[in-house]
């Protein structure tokens, strides 16, 4: 007994049928899992830039954006007269640096949360507020220096 003659090619045609539609299923799944790694890449990439970006003062409030300029130039200004009496009274300078430092901290701490925070306005509004106590700060310790001297200058003469 022989199979019929059409057996062998109906064989060989479901065979190729087959081969066709495999093919096209594996090639839309690795299509819709390149799709989906990209996608993941993309938002990923795109979360990671928007966490390292540095939000200023001035993206949440331009007018606390100047006013803190403001005070960081009388800032300045202030700890540079500051330091011209640090040799002279070393110890008070020393004490008073570390108030200082405290206020510093306590500006990056603000500084850093504000990307995160959800309300970014009341977090400029501190960071300038610690700004301007820098500043009250740093003329309450002007003074008092200045009264250190007088008071020496006068028990000298």
């Amino acid at each position: 007994m022989e199979p019929p003659a059409g057996l062998w090619a109906k064989i060989e045609q479901e065979l190729d049928t087959k081969k066709k539609k495999k093919p096209v299923k594996l090639y839309l799944w690795m299509s819709a899992a390149a799709a989906i790694v990209v996608v993941f890449g993309l938002v990923w990439l795109y979360a990671g830039k928007l966490q390292n970006k540095d939000l200023e003062i001035a993206d949440v409030s331009a007018s606390y954006a100047k006013k803190e300029v403001h005070f960081a130039g009388l800032i300045t200004e202030k700890r540079d007269s500051l330091a011209i009496f640090a040799s002279a009274n070393p110890e008070l300078y020393k004490k008073f640096t570390a108030d200082l430092k405290k206020l510093d901290e306590d500006y990056e701490r603000l500084k850093a949360e504000l990307p995160t925070s959800p309300n970014q306005t009341f977090v400029v509004k501190a960071m300038v507020k610690n700004r301007e106590i820098q500043l009250q700060l740093l003329k309450q310790q002007l003074l008092i220096i200045n009264q250190v001297d007088d008071y020496k200058r006068v028990n000298q003469i």
